[in-house]
């Protein structure tokens, strides 16, 4: 027998001997697999926060905690991770990775995905149709190839505001025209109300009525009311009413107008409301002003600016649930929430056939109070509690 021929043989069988060593390895992987004895890698919990922003996308960066239950690691090829953002069943950010590699324990698999701030306005409409509601949900997977498994992850967080629930006012302010005309005040406004209007892809409606007294004796002409809406310094409507409003003598009448917000806006508005240093991470101020172009008896006409009516709300969000991380020294209870939004969290993890599992159960709320007033149609207003603004916090919201 040569050499060759020898060195051929002892080859083959250590060949054959690691493969079939191998295989009893897989096969006795598998076998643990199967009877339980070792466990399929979970999603434990998903952190998610904004990254960088453009005028076309938001970054998500994205902490996905991988739960592997088994004394041993467990890769490379044969596992993959993915996950889903969505605000009301709109997909806001989506991502994952192949070919994972986890140790035993808790692993964090780092993940960076796009937001593209044109989802922006649809976000909004579907808000504003659900009642200024938003379910954000987090839906995560864990996939073994080897194993031919998929262990699910599901985190819904719901989230409400009322944007508009403070311009509703009983408050008696008076209409003030400067003028050598006729004295002061001219007018005065009883009551403001506000609510969405019907919401469509290009415009959110706030329809809006001004109860106005007139204590002369003489009936006075409201020909025209303007109005400037801007969140953040982004003019998001701008317009005037197209009929006038006769006010009879030492009578009241309500004066009925829409305005629109233009959704298209929506997205530059998202990028200052992300900008630190516009007003904060996640912070934005909602403003409305109006003026009022009134012709006195003799038909002399003045504009008169209604800053007694300007509206002025802070909004604040929390996207994430990122908590004291985006609020700061603003949360004032430690609940982390703020305002009259409130958001809870309900978690549903590791929904799987081969029992594993993870749960995550948290909640937030916030509620705040305003006054009312009421008022006979005079010049005193002593019975007046409300100035406006949100007695809780200057109307801070969480989104």
């Amino acid at each position: 027998m040569s050499i060759g021929t020898v060195l051929s043989a002892l080859t083959s069988s250590k060949l054959r001997t690691a493969l079939v060593g191998l295989l009893v390895l897989v096969g006795a992987v598998g076998g643990a697999f199967a009877v339980g004895m070792l466990g399929v890698p979970s999603v434990a919990t998903v952190d998610n926060t904004f990254g960088d922003v453009t005028n076309e996308t938001t970054e998500v960066e994205t902490d996905l905690v991988v739960s592997n239950p088994n004394p041993i690691g467990v890769g490379l090829d044969g596992v993959s991770v993915n996950y889903t953002v969505s605000m009301n069943d709109i997909k806001m950010a989506q991502g994952g990775r192949e070919g994972v590699s986890v140790d035993a324990g808790n692993s964090t698999v780092p993940l960076e995905t796009e937001l593209r701030n044109d989802a922006i306005p649809p976000w909004w409409v579907s808000h504003v149709r659900n009642g200024e509601r938003t379910e954000v949900g987090i839906d995560a997977s864990v996939t073994s190839d080897l194993l031919g498994r998929t262990v699910e992850f599901s985190r819904d967080r719901e989230i409400t505001t009322d944007l508009l629930g403070a311009f509703d006012s009983n408050e008696t302010r008076p209409v003030n025209a400067d003028s050598a005309l006729t004295d002061d005040p001219v007018l005065y406004v009883n009551e403001t109300r506000g609510e969405w209007g019907s919401v469509s892809e290009a415009e959110t409606p706030i329809d809006m009525a001004f109860t106005v007294y007139n204590p002369n004796l003489e009936p006075y002409v409201v020909t025209e009311i303007g109005y400037d809406v801007t969140m953040n310094g982004v003019e998001m409507a701008t317009g005037r009413t197209e009929e006038g409003y006769v006010i009879p003598s030492r009578s009241s009448e309500t004066i009925e107008f829409t305005t629109a917000l233009q959704n298209r806006r929506l997205d530059e508005w998202w990028v200052t409301h992300l900008d630190e240093e516009v007003r904060g991470h996640q912070v934005s101020g909602l403003r409305i002003e109006f003026y009022a172009v009134i012709e006195f008896p003799g038909g002399e006409e003045v504009t008169v600016p209604l800053d007694e009516l300007t509206y002025e709300e802070t909004i604040e969000t929390d996207i994430f649930d990122e908590g004291e991380d985006v609020r700061g020294s603003g949360d004032t209870d430690g609940s982390g929430t703020q305002g009259d939004g409130s958001g809870t969290d309900d978690t549903d993890g590791g929904n799987d056939t081969d029992d594993g599992s993870a749960t995550d159960d948290t909640s937030g709320d916030g509620d705040s109070t305003g006054g009312n007033t009421t008022d006979d149609g005079n010049a005193t207003d002593d019975d007046t509690t409300d100035d406006g603004s949100d007695d809780g916090d200057d109307g801070v919201l969480p989104l």
